[in-house]
């Protein structure tokens, strides 16, 4: 029988044909791309030919194309729907993957003919494209250990598969954990809560298979959970059933990966000639060196420290009028800033939730985008990996753009959080290749019959990741290893985050904020307080954000930690964490920095990128409209079709005309200085 991953796909886009894949079929697969793969390789290694652009970094484009396929499908379906045996299969890729890669960077004869190339570039009458791609390939492999020599070179092959195997575990340790952890909970302990959550924690109780309602590990549902339940026992349970995900013993901690992982790097940055695992990741980024990131973030924390110890100040008078004596508590914070917000900005999250269903919120991405963008989105009846998901053709003018797969709902197979990937990325070396764009993201999923409803946290999570989607869907280079999001780490974060900017545009809310019952559009009263307190408890969110961002840096800046408990500790207290708040994530569960090497070094990216987007955004303000075409046009035109074509200030500067400075990120967050 012909494996389907293998066969010519004859679906709608090219689709993988979902219906017909099966577990089975993911390991043979992968054993016969990556043979054909490695073939591939050889047989430009070993040309007798003189080195051109075309038969070695345009034939290095193309050489991969069967192992990206496989594997464009099994971790897109790994990572959202998960089983033991894919569970098991990358256990067993990630080394291999490793050892592949490894033996293609450190490969001489390959080198040298990409080296060769660099050489005498400026004979080789290349477009500026091809230039930009010969540089970033020959500095990859240069930083994958290409020049290496000896026992350096066999090393690093090692600590490169250790790494891999490690990140797998620590994402399955970490997934593990948040599938089997919940709280039964009896009707007596959903008084106090509103209709949402008591729903939201029932349907995670039948998704669990408990006997009645629960909460789960599900962002979605523990957070409303603890803002809003009475029950300071339970919320205390929650809370630190969440935080301690990945170090609760056994053979799902991650403490000891974690441990490990650090001293790894350290170690592959300096057999690479660097002082530290910092300097080496951030010296492709545009922060270019850890001083300026800790400069940037040392810039927000001192006014988001003191706006959160004056909000902690507030909420513990709260929690002594409620009979509660000692100190505010982790497990008590998001249940005072709820009440605060109730209170100061006469908002009930019960008032608000019926507004912001998620199929309403989905038609304000798609509406935002036509409006900008020209795009339009269309249903498509096509075999999907699970039953939650769900795809639409994106055209504009009539012309075929991309597919987007969302994937919106939290369930026990679903590593958590949100993100955005690509099953097929744009590309024109073999043709016009458009994308297949997948979102992902893990929303408390309704009973049966009932709409699903969005916290705003949610909404913008939404919003973030359909703008790495745009990223994807209007990406127009011609090769696939500068497409889309292949762009430096702290950049990557512009698009995403700028297009959150839009959800608060009040003629979006006003024709899509619309009752889940009634269909009335949102109050312009409820409308008008709801955006009033955008920056409402902005001093834990923020504190949060930059204590993680500043363990990251320090586990990376110098030698490795004997012990990455004791330093995360040490960071904290430096820095004068507030006693009252956790790191938005702790080591054990910091997916992020140990999953892989994606935002090791990089988590401050998200800051990074929003010193830009608030100022981005600030060029449709002064324009005096959020649609503004030629501002739109200049976006897609300098930064969203770009890709990594160009350096990312460049890009930047194109758009904006200067490269920005903290100060509308501040005003932004509501921490500017009066």
């Amino acid at each position: 029988m012909t494996n389907p991953l293998l066969a010519q796909w004859d679906t709608p886009f090219e689709l993988p044909p979902f219906g017909a894949i099966d577990d089975s079929h993911f390991e043979p697969a992968f054993e016969s791309a990556l043979s054909e793969t490695k073939a591939a390789i050889a047989a430009i290694a070993g040309s007798p030919t003189t080195p051109t652009f075309a038969n070695t970094i345009e034939a290095l484009e193309r050489a991969d194309a069967p192992l990206d396929r496989v594997l464009g499908v099994f971790y897109n379906v790994a990572g959202a729907d998960s089983t033991p045996a894919r569970e098991d299969l990358q256990r067993k890729l990630s080394p291999r993957l490793a050892a592949f890669s490894a033996e293609v960077s450190m490969n001489a004869e390959l080198f040298d003919r990409i080296d060769t190339l660099w050489q005498s570039r400026d004979a080789l009458d290349l477009t500026d494209e091809q230039k930009r791609v010969l540089k970033l390939t020959r500095r990859r492999f240069v930083r994958s250990g290409a020049q290496l020599q000896g026992g350096d070179r066999d090393r690093l092959k090692d600590v490169q598969q250790r790494l891999a195997t490690l990140g797998t575990q620590f994402t399955q340790n970490l997934l593990a954990d948040e599938r089997s952890w919940f709280m039964a909970l009896k009707d007596a302990d959903l008084k106090g809560l509103p209709d949402f959550v008591a729903n939201a924690v029932r349907a995670a109780g039948a998704e669990k298979g408990a006997d009645g309602p629960a909460v789960t590990l599900a962002r979605s549902v523990i957070t409303p959970f603890l803002q809003h339940s009475p029950r300071r026992d339970l919320r205390q349970k929650a809370h630190q059933a969440y935080t301690a995900r990945g170090a609760n013993g056994g053979d799902t901690d991650n403490r000891g990966i974690a441990k490990e992982t650090l001293a790894l790097r350290e170690e592959r940055a300096r057999l690479l000639g660097y002082d530290s695992f910092a300097e080496f990741k951030l010296e492709t980024e545009m922060a270019g060196h850890p001083d300026r990131v800790r400069d940037l973030l040392m810039r927000v924390w001192e006014p988001a420290r003191a706006a959160a110890e004056k909000d902690a100040e507030t909420m513990t008078q709260m929690l002594h009028a409620d009979g509660h004596n000692g100190d505010l508590e982790p497990w008590d914070w998001h249940y005072y800033a709820e009440r605060r917000r109730e209170a100061e900005h006469d908002l009930d999250e019960a008032e608000i939730k019926p507004y912001l269903q998620l199929d309403r919120m989905i038609d304000a991405a798609f509406d935002t985008a036509n409006r900008l963008f020209g795009l339009s989105f269309a249903p498509l009846d096509v075999s999907l990996y699970h039953p939650d998901a769900r795809a639409w053709e994106v055209t504009r003018n009539g012309d075929h753009v991309a597919v987007f797969i969302g994937d919106y709902f939290a369930r026990g197979s679903k590593r958590s959080g949100a993100w955005c990937s690509a099953m097929r990325s744009q590309q024109k070396l073999e043709g016009d290749i458009r994308p297949i764009v997948v979102n992902v993201c893990n929303f408390a999923k309704p009973e049966q019959g009932r709409p699903a409803l969005l916290s705003w946290d949610d909404a913008r999570t939404l919003f973030h990741e359909f703008g790495h989607a745009l990223h994807q869907m209007l990406s127009d280079v011609t090769y696939s290893s500068i497409s889309g999001t292949s762009v430096a780490r702290d950049f990557v974060e512009l698009p995403s985050q700028l297009f959150e900017h839009w959800l608060e545009v009040p003629e979006v809310l006003g024709k899509f904020a619309t009752h889940a019952k009634t269909g009335d559009p949102m109050p312009q009263a409820l409308l008008q307080r709801l955006l009033a307190a955008s920056t409402h408890d902005i001093g834990f969110q923020t504190v949060e954000f930059i204590s993680s961002a500043l363990v990251d840096l320090d586990f990376h800046d110098g030698a490795a930690p004997a012990d990455p408990m004791a330093a995360q500790a040490a960071t904290l207290n430096r820095i004068g964490m507030p006693a009252a708040i956790r790191m938005r994530h702790a080591t054990p569960h910091f997916a992020h920095v140990f999953a892989g090497d994606g935002y090791s070094s990089g988590y401050y990216s998200y800051m990074w990128s929003e010193v830009m987007d608030a100022d981005a955004f600030e060029a449709f303000k002064e324009v005096g409209d959020a649609f503004d075409p030629a501002l739109a046009r200049k976006l897609e035109e300098h930064i969203l079709s770009k890709g990594g074509s160009v350096e990312a200030e460049d890009l930047y500067t194109a758009f904006r005309g200067r490269l920005p400075g903290v100060e509308a990120l501040l005003k932004g967050r509501g921490l500017a200085p009066a």
